[in-house]
């Protein structure tokens, strides 16, 4: 079914594939492609709107699964050129959907559990999907310097992903994050300013630098890009529909930072529903949060429409963002497809990234242990039924988060077989 545009909106002057305009959340109101992030009529959120292809499911099914094993097979459904797959970029995406049976015994899943497993990326997290389509808006409106606000992992992929687009960078981070994710930002060449505060602090400074003579030229991933930026979260609802034979999962775990990711899945299982590639049946969409920045999962249990920001304090840094954009969005699918949104504490994020790893060798950063322990907290309470096929986000690698599980040898012992034997561990 084709999106159309409205007369308010005029004839976009770039070339972004079916991208028609940007339509604000809140009130309807169109607007020509361009670098905006909100509604210049009531402030809301603007987001992608399309004129996407209709009337051959089959034709653009074929097409799609004929495409390249990274996120351009979905380019007619992207906000990106006909030609995205022949320009310099990163290429994520179309990482593992795995069949999870020993985390699932021990979950006591009997439906069926999947892990979307994306530390299979580039530069190991979901974020490269993100800042793949950024970097294609970012080209078309003439943008020198790729910038953003990062909790991190984002902070790598836009310095990554910039340096093989031929673009500056120069990003925004916390000033006590993860050594890992400093140095896999720091690495690319690009400036990296570490800035007093937490993630909040972070990204008002960057409002402020895009109304400053001092940010021209620039594109803030997740500022005035943020409304293509955000279409690259769809590519994950797009790859485990078709990793699940063209079929929609019955329930989905997704981590909350910005609740961005969480918003855009359920748009891309939508616009699949809509385009006939799927068949349309019910979906339960959960939110996972650590309980040491949870305003979603607070304002979620207190039955409120309103999401009060909170001060981050969790081994989750890649999360800890206590005023999230989208959390509002969030409550709202939470709530239309009967899911819920949960939090758990840091030790149940440690066992969870241990349980990960250890049932199905997956190492997890800290948001993909908040994943998991929220799913066994929803089964234990009953929010999340067992019985049917559950697919569980891990968005990024356990190496960046070193810090947050302790591990060691078995045994140090000398080089023979005789304290080889003593210390146990033979046979």
């Amino acid at each position: 079914m084709a999106v159309q545009v409205t007369e308010t909106a005029t004839t976009p002057a770039v070339a972004l594939g079916p991208a028609a305009a940007l339509s604000c959340r809140e009130c309807g109101q169109r607007f020509p492609l361009g670098p905006l992030f909100a509604c210049q009529e009531c402030f809301g959120p603007l987001e992608v709107a399309y004129d996407l292809p209709s009337g051959d499911p089959e034709g653009l099914r074929k097409r799609i699964e004929a495409g390249p094993h990274n996120i351009w097979r979905y380019a007619p459904l992207l906000p990106v050129p006909a030609d995205v797959a022949d320009k310099p970029n990163l290429n994520p995406g179309f990482t593992q959907l795995v069949k999870a049976d020993r985390l699932a015994a021990e979950l006591g899943v009997t439906g069926g559990l999947y892990v979307k497993d994306d530390s299979g990326n580039p530069t190991h997290s979901f974020k490269d999907r993100v800042v793949a389509i950024a970097v294609e808006a970012a080209r078309a409106f003439g943008f020198t310097t790729l910038s953003c606000s990062s909790t991190g992992n984002l902070a790598g992929a836009v310095g990554a992903a910039a340096r093989r687009a031929g673009l500056k960078s120069c990003v925004f981070i916390p000033h006590d994050l993860e050594a890992g994710k400093v140095v896999m930002a720091a690495v690319y060449g690009g400036d990296l300013v570490g800035i007093e505060g937490n993630y909040d602090d972070v990204n008002r400074f960057c409002s402020e630098l895009i109304g400053d003579p001092l940010g021209e030229g620039w594109g803030f991933v997740n500022v005035n890009l943020r409304p293509y930026y955000g279409e690259g979260s769809k590519t994950l609802a797009y790859e485990i529909c078709e990793q699940l034979g063209w079929q929609l999962p019955d329930q989905i775990v997704i981590p909350i930072a910005s609740g961005s990711q969480l918003t855009k899945i359920d748009k891309g299982f939508k616009e699949l529903i809509a385009l006939g590639l799927v068949e349309d049946k019910p979906y339960k969409i959960f939110g996972a949060q650590a309980e040491g920045c949870s305003p979603v999962s607070a304002a979620f249990k207190a039955g409120h429409d309103v999401v009060r920001p909170q001060k981050p304090n969790t081994i989750a840094k890649s999360l800890a963002i206590g005023n999230p954009a989208d959390g509002p969005y969030v409550l709202d699918i939470a709530r239309r497809t009967g899911g819920a949104v949960e939090d758990v504490d840091d030790d149940q994020v440690v066992d969870a990234i241990k349980l990960l790893a250890r049932t199905e060798g997956i190492f997890a950063e800290t948001a993909g242990g908040v994943t998991v322990g929220v799913t066994k907290k929803l089964i234990e309470d009953g929010l999340l039924d067992p019985e049917l096929t559950t697919v569980v986000l891990n968005t990024g690698d356990g190496l960046k988060t070193l810090d947050a599980v302790a591990a060691g040898p078995t045994a140090t012992i000398r080089p023979d077989l005789d304290a080889f034997r003593a210390a146990g561990l033979a046979g």
